[in-house]
C-alpha cells in the first residue's frame, strides 16, 4: 500500500519484510507516514503487527526492503530520540518509582520544553503515584507510566503496540486525546490495536497485514 500526500514525509517504507527461518513474516509493505498522520496497523493475531513495529523501531533487523527517515536512508544514530516505541513489555524498572522511570528515559532521550516527569504523570491521571515503586502499581497504572513518556520525550514518530491494553474507558479517551494533540503538532504515529481507534479523528488511516 503506497500513499501519496503533500505533507512532509517522516517515514518511508519500501517493500519491507522481516524474515524468520528465511521466510517472510508478512508480505512486503510499502507506505509513507507524514507529519500529522495517525495510522492503524490492522491484522489478525500472528499477522506480524508487532514484528512490523519492532523492525521500524530498530529492535529487529530488516529482512528485505529499505527505510527512509526524513528523506534519507534510515540510520539509527540519526533518528535517535525521534522514534519512540512502546510495546507489550513496557520497559519500566520495577524497583524505581514512576517519577524515577521517567527521569531515566529523559536522561537518555531528552525532554520536551516546559515538560517534566511529574507533570507528565499528572496528565496521565497518576497524581499521588509519582513516588510509588512501579512494582506496586496496577497493570493499568503501569501502562499509564509508560505512556507518560509520550508527553515527556521529544519523539516525532510514535510506534505504539496495543496502547489501549489494560486501560479503562477514561484511559482510552486520554490516549486518543494525546494522539490527536501529537498529530496536530506535526507528529505521527503507527498504532496496533484490536479495536478501531478514534473514528471521529479524520487523521486516521489504515494499513492491513495479512488476508
Amino acid at each position: 500500500m503506497t500513499v501519496q500526500t503533500a505533507s512532509v514525509s517522516l517515514l518511508e517504507v519500501h517493500a519491507l519484510t522481516f524474515l524468520r527461518h528465511d521466510l517472510p513474516v508478512f508480505a512486503p509493505q510499502s507506505f509513507s507516514l507524514c507529519a500529522g498522520e495517525l495510522v492503524w496497523v490492522e491484522g489478525a493475531n500472528g499477522s506480524g503487527k508487532t514484528t512490523l513495529l519492532r523492525v521500524l523501531a530498530g529492535l529487529l533487523h530488516v529482512g528485505t526492503g529499505t527505510l527512509y527517515w526524513r528523506g534519507k536512508a534510515l540510520e539509527r544514530d540519526d533518528s535517535a530520540g525521534e522514534i519512540l516505541y512502546i510495546g507489550h513489555q513496557l520497559g519500566l524498572k520495577a524497583d524505581l518509582t514512576a517519577r524515577e522511570n521517567l527521569r531515566v528515559a529523559a536522561g537518555l532521550h531528552g525532554s520536551r520544553p516546559a515538560m517534566e516527569p511529574s507533570q507528565a504523570l499528572r496528565e496521565l491521571g497518576l497524581r499521588g503515584y509519582e513516588d510509588e515503586p512501579v512494582r506496586r502499581l496496577s497493570a493499568g497504572q503501569k501502562k499509564r507510566v509508560a505512556l507518560a513518556r509520550l508527553l515527556l520525550l521529544p519523539a516525532a514518530l510514535w510506534l505504539l503496540d496495543e496502547p489501549y491494553a489494560n486501560l479503562d474507558r477514561v484511559g482510552t479517551t486520554l490516549v486518543n486525546r494525546i494522539l490527536g494533540t501529537h498529530a496536530a503538532a506535526g507528529g505521527a504515529a503507527l498504532v496496533t490495536t484490536h479495536t478501531a481507534p478514534d473514528a471521529d479523528d479524520g487523521r486516521w488511516r489504515r494499513i492491513r497485514l495479512g488476508a
